[in-house]
């Protein structure tokens, strides 16, 4: 290659993110928020795994954020309401009380949970419910009555039932995470596989260019490219919610587009076309499938479409190494969470207050 000023620059801006990224704080997991109202994280339990507060009454929270996966369903693309398919991968909602942003295009602020519970109760191709008659399903339960008293001094209301789950979704924190250990100073945490991952991640590889933070993410929107999951528009009821969602957000070219875009969809501004939230790397290797759409099935799938990407050069044995590491970023698989028995609706009396 011929040495000119500009070549000079960009190997000086490569070294100088090179030098930025391994000096690039990484963690530690931020704690979840202090002193919770249990009596309210309790209530919000119960609704987070009661099928009542969907509009027929046939789905929970918990049926896409299941504890047993690390608070994701495992799913490429998520199922949405009965009857309905989604054009999007399911989040985890593991360490969510310490996000900039929610959804994957970031049209909530990270501070507004309450918020995100009510769009997922109410959105069509969610849970579908009005939130009238979820207070009346409420009244018709009296362990919600005296629970409801409790946690916030009244009678069930639809702020109340938001303020109960978001109560209860703030206390989804990853535990005994092998780098969180590490970062604490237990340092036999990561084994040497994970030690030399740890390396790539803040040097060859460059994932700590994106990747970063206590939540290990920028908080910034990034369009990668991957490739658009086929079965998006491959089915219809996928495809029909995808442009119902598109159009409500007042996309102009709903009908014949053909790949999501992303934080375009917010912003309406075409130089955020296909940006995705760089998402936390908390949990990874236990939220499979990947990348906003779960067009990446593996991590396997994701080192491969990065190093092809951005043209890396990682060998066999450090793909393996940066794959250890990830895997230390997951709390280990815990047994099955025990599921809160929800009350059962009981019959009261005409007049009955």
């Amino acid at each position: 290659m011929k040495w000119t000023p500009l070549t000079a620059l960009f190997t000086l801006c490569a070294l100088a993110l090179a030098a930025a990224a391994q000096e690039m704080e990484l963690g530690p997991l931020p704690a979840g928020p202090a002193a919770p109202n249990l009596a309210r994280v309790e209530l919000g339990e119960l609704l987070f795994f009661d099928k009542r507060l969907g509009g027929d009454a046939t789905i929970s929270c918990a049926d896409c954020h299941d504890p047993d996966r690390a608070w994701t369903d495992g799913l490429a693309l998520s199922k949405g309401y009965p009857g309905s398919l989604y054009f999007r991968n399911t989040p985890s909602l593991a360490n969510v009380a310490n996000r900039k942003w929610l959804y994957w295009d970031g049209r909530l602020p990270g501070n507004d949970l309450p918020t995100m519970v009510r769009d997922h109760l109410s959105e069509a191709h969610f849970m579908q419910a009005d939130g009238r008659l979820l207070i009346e399903r409420m009244r018709q339960v009296p362990e919600y009555e005296r629970r409801f008293r409790d946690a916030s001094g009244g009678e069930p209301s639809y702020g109340r039932i938001l303020d109960a789950v978001s109560a209860f979704v703030t206390t989804l924190v990853s535990t005994d995470v092998p780098f969180d250990r590490y970062l604490r100073g237990e340092e036999n945490a990561l084994d040497e596989s994970a030690t030399r991952g740890l390396a790539l991640f803040r040097g060859k590889a460059r994932c700590a260019n994106c990747h970063n933070g206590p939540m290990l993410t920028s908080e910034s929107f990034v369009a990668l490219g991957t490739p658009t999951n086929a079965d998006i528009f491959a089915t219809p009821e996928r495809h029909i919610t995808f442009r119902r969602f598109t159009k409500t957000l007042g996309v102009s070219a709903y009908a014949s587009l053909r790949e999501d875009p992303g934080r375009e969809s917010v912003t309406q501004n075409d130089k955020d076309r296909g940006g995705f939230r760089v998402p936390s790397l908390w949990e990874v290797g236990r939220t499979a499938p990947y990348m906003h759409d779960g067009g990446l099935a593996t991590l396997a799938d994701v080192v491969g479409f990065y190093d092809a990407k951005w043209d890396l050069g990682l060998a066999p044995d450090e793909k393996n190494d940066l794959m250890a590491f990830l895997d230390s970023l997951s709390s280990p698989a815990p047994p099955p969470y025990a599921r809160p028995k929800v009350p059962d609706y009981q019959l009261r009396k005409l007049g009955e207050n």
